[in-house]
């Protein structure tokens, strides 16, 4: 099932290219993860402009690997710590509305974090909810299918995926 996310998705960012598109922004996202007592939890936070369910996300700054951007974000939006894993798990497209209206097209490469330290105080605490549910849970809660996906995809065996 996941091999055929990913072939689909090769598939339709070949065709938006050919056809004149734009490459896609890329972005990095946290998997935030930990062992619970009915098995694996991930962690979504709510979006702070319309409160949709997602994985804290956002762009690299300046030297930043993908991964240590995902860790960034997940610390400022979801108040975590926890160790990254330096692979992606895997990649999802959307599209992003600016203020203005112009849309962005961007590839979100998607790493998985296993949480050691959930903070008290964080920079967008007042901004955003976080809450740990099942990855079954988490794929019906977030809006974009193919992250729901891939989401999904994390329960099949998730020490194959990450350390």
């Amino acid at each position: 099932m996941l091999f055929s996310h990913i072939r689909r998705i090769g598939i339709a960012e070949s065709l938006r290219r050919i056809f004149g598109g734009n490459p896609p922004r890329v972005q990095a996202a946290a998997l935030p993860w930990r062992h619970g007592s009915d098995g694996i939890e991930v962690m979504l936070i709510t979006s702070r402009d319309t409160g949709r369910w997602v994985l804290p996300k956002g762009w690299p700054e300046a030297g930043e690997t993908l991964a240590e951007s995902a860790l960034r974000e997940a610390g400022e939006e979801a108040g975590i710590e926890g160790n990254v894993d330096a692979d992606a798990f895997g990649h999802y497209f959307y599209s992003k509305v600016l203020s203005s209206g112009m849309q962005w097209h961007c590839q979100v490469e998607v790493y998985p974090v296993r949480v050691s330290k959930e903070l008290k105080k964080w920079p967008e605490m007042k901004e955003r909810e976080r809450r740990w549910v099942s990855p079954r849970k988490a794929a019906e809660m977030v809006q974009e299918p193919d992250l729901a996906e891939l989401i999904a995809g994390f329960t099949s065996n998730p020490r194959e995926i990450v350390a």
